[in-house]
């Protein structure tokens, strides 16, 4: 077992560098930042992390983990960096691609891609993601970032996203790519997992869930021909 450590909020209030360096220095194995690029004033979105459903005001404060995590990464040469979570369906994969194989490759293949569909609907729509089918969204930007990764000259043509030929450098330092942590609690999440991502980051689960989850995703693994000892749980609170 190894242990991260997540940023507190607002993170805009703690150095990314001396955080990830003393994090290293300490023996955490991983940093972690997540992700919401606003909050909309009104909303009738719950929070899932709470009884009383009151989105807290520091989300209204989170830095953007990728410019926190490059800079974590110039102070730091061992830890792993992570997003937890990047909202795929609120980023367009064609920048999200560069992005990702940029810090990947500066960072000496250290990052971890933690993503979710996300929860708050009117961020979601604000940002041209489509809430009500976001798995479906997330999951074709997904396939096309591998394209992207792994193809000199990438293609792609679905409902959401469609571009011709094109041709993205540099690739990510990871063979093929970064691992693919995907979040949340949906009824076919861990089917999800084994189709198109690497492990699942689920929070707020009992050591039962992971348990009966463990196995779940073995015999899922298997059924896709897939090595079960590839697919990882990681615990985020």
């Amino acid at each position: 077992m190894t242990i991260g450590i997540s940023t507190p909020l607002p993170a805009y209030k703690v150095n990314a560098a001396f955080m990830a360096s003393k994090a290293e220095l300490l023996g955490f194995e991983s940093i972690w930042y997540a992700e919401h690029p606003v909050l909309p004033v009104n909303t009738t979105s719950r929070f899932p992390g709470s009884e009383d459903g009151v989105i807290p005001w520091t989300y209204s404060h989170f830095a953007d983990p990728f410019i926190a995590l490059a800079q974590a990464s110039g102070a730091t040469s061992k830890i792993k960096l992570a997003t937890g979570i990047t909202l795929v369906p609120e980023r367009n994969p064609l920048v999200l691609a560069k992005t990702v194989s940029t810090l990947d490759l500066f960072s000496g293949g250290r990052f971890i891609f933690g993503i979710g569909t996300g929860w708050l609907r009117e961020e979601t729509e604000l940002m041209g993601g489509d809430f009500d089918h976001r798995w479906t969204q997330t999951k074709e930007s997904l396939l096309a970032l591998k394209e992207l990764w792994t193809k000199d000259e990438a293609e792609f043509h679905g409902k959401y996203y469609d571009f011709p030929p094109v041709r993205m450098f540099p690739k990510p330092a990871q063979n093929p790519h970064p691992p693919i942590l995907i979040g949340g609690m949906a009824k076919n999440v861990l089917r999800r997992i084994v189709e198109v991502g690497d492990g699942w980051l689920p929070n707020r689960v009992t050591p039962r869930d992971v348990e009966t989850s463990r196995h779940e995703l073995d015999s899922l693994a298997k059924d896709y021909g897939r090595n079960p000892n590839e697919i990882t749980i990681t615990i985020y609170g």
